[in-house]
This record gives C-alpha cells, sequence and structure tokens, in this order.
C-alpha cells in the first residue's frame, strides 16, 4: 500500500540562489512562470496524494501567505533555528502521523512521469525503510557533485565511491518509514544521518527515474529548467 500523505520541504534559506533569495525563500522563486513550490504539489495533486505537509522556517510568512488560499494543506511552522531535513520531518510527524510518507524536495524540476508515481510503483514497504527516486549522474542536470549513492541488482543502496561503475543522484523524491525520524535523539538533524543507518541495516533502496530532471539550486539552474520546459513543449 502508497502512502496518502507527503511532507514538501520549505524551510531551506537558499543560500546558493545568492540575492535571489535575499528577500524570497527559494520555494516561492519563478520558474517559467509557475513558483517552485506550486511545481511540487502539483505533483503531489497528480499522484491524488491526500495530506499535503509544508515546512517553513526562513520567510515562512512569505510561504504562508502564498497559500493562504489552501486550506487543504498544513504548515509545520520551525522556529527558532532550522531544524534541518530530519529534524524538519520529525517536527511534522504530528501532522503526518505514524505511516509511511513521501517527501518532496521543492528546488526540482521534473520533466517526464510524476516522480511521485515511480517511487509508487516500487514501494515494498516490508522490505525497504526508504526508496529514493535516483537519477544517473551523466543525466543530473545542474549538479555539480560527484554522486550521491551506488546501487546493487536489488536496488539496496550505498554512498557512492570513486571507481564505482555507476554514480547516482537523490532527485529529492522519496518514500521513507518514519519510526527511525520519531525516535531520534535530537530535534535538529540532516536526514542523511538516517539514510546512513538505513545502509547499514540494509533498508535503503532506489529506483531510477526515466524522465528529465534539474537541480534548481542555483540561478543557473532556473536557466537550464526553463530550457528544458522550452525544449518539452516544442517536442
Amino acid at each position: 500500500m502508497t502512502p496518502d500523505r507527503i511532507m514538501i520541504f520549505a524551510a531551506g534559506h537558499g543560500t546558493r540562489m545568492r540575492d535571489l533569495t535575499r528577500d524570497q525563500p527559494k520555494p516561492l522563486l519563478m520558474v517559467a512562470g509557475q513558483t517552485l513550490l506550486d511545481r511540487a504539489l502539483d505533483l503531489a495533486t497528480e499522484a491524488d496524494i491526500g495530506t499535503l505537509v509544508v515546512n517553513t522556517h526562513y520567510l515562512a510568512e512569505l510561504i504562508a501567505f502564498h497559500l493562504a488560499d489552501r486550506p487543504d494543506i498544513l504548515l509545520s511552522h520551525e522556529l527558532g533555528a532550522a531544524l534541518e531535513t530530519g529534524g524538519g520531518l520529525k517536527r511534522a510527524l504530528v501532522l503526518l502521523g505514524e505511516e509511511p510518507v513521501y517527501t518532496l524536495n521543492p528546488d526540482a524540476v521534473f520533466v517526464g512521469e510524476n516522480p511521485l508515481m515511480t517511487l509508487a510503483q516500487h514501494w515494498q514497504p516490508t522490505e525497504m525503510e526508504a526508496l529514493l527516486a535516483l537519477v544517473p549522474l551523466d543525466r543530473a542536470k545542474g549538479y555539480q557533485r560527484q554522486g550521491d549513492f551506488s546501487m546493487d541488482d536489488q536496488g539496496r543502496l550505498r554512498r557512492f565511491r570513486p571507481g564505482d561503475a555507476v554514480a547516482y543522484v537523490n532527485s529529492g523524491a522519496q518514500i521513507l518509514q518514519t519510526d527511525r525520524y520519531r525516535t531520534h535523539p535530537e530535534d535538529r538533524f540532516s536526514q542523511n544521518v538516517i539514510w546512513d543507518q538505513m545502509i547499514e541495516n540494509g533498508g535503503l533502496f532506489g529506483c531510477v527515474y526515466a524522465g528529465n530532471w534539474v537541480d534548481v539550486g542555483t540561478p543557473e539552474g532556473i536557466a537550464l529548467a526553463e530550457n528544458l520546459l522550452e525544449h518539452a513543449r516544442d517536442v
């Protein structure tokens, strides 16, 4: 059974966007006439996910104002210091409940199949602690690092190491069990801490996203995404 709830991460400062996020949170930046946050919400709506949760911290009031006419969206406000991805999800569990959830980073553009639907097709809750939608490094537009994960022939993940045959990039979309987040002793932590625990336990899996993907974490990423979307409309 696939989840019916999603967490969209919208709390970060977006420092890689430089001046663009001085007075505007990154999720509200426009790509081809639509905000990154609305693009993420459209994916959730298309996937028929019932419970929508968005976390906020940096310029939270602007995100709340943007979503003021969406009573179906629940906000998880992070007061004081930002809680990072793991802590943000842990805080939002009071809204999300105890069942598995989707999470989605809005600072990426997907062109092709809905990645949440890709995840739903591959999710096996009795075997997996988490399932990440991955993009091969050679198809990851706007991504500047060496890769995040390597994957075996069963779909199990480990951290990428130089010399591995194929490097995969985390697309920002996943399904996960929430137990490790709920019981983690700290309130502020990265979900990388949880992923490493899952890797050690053999419970972190991946599936390959077959469409096109752009990392929209920088101003250059916006241009890449708009070019990709324009090309897709012309095909």
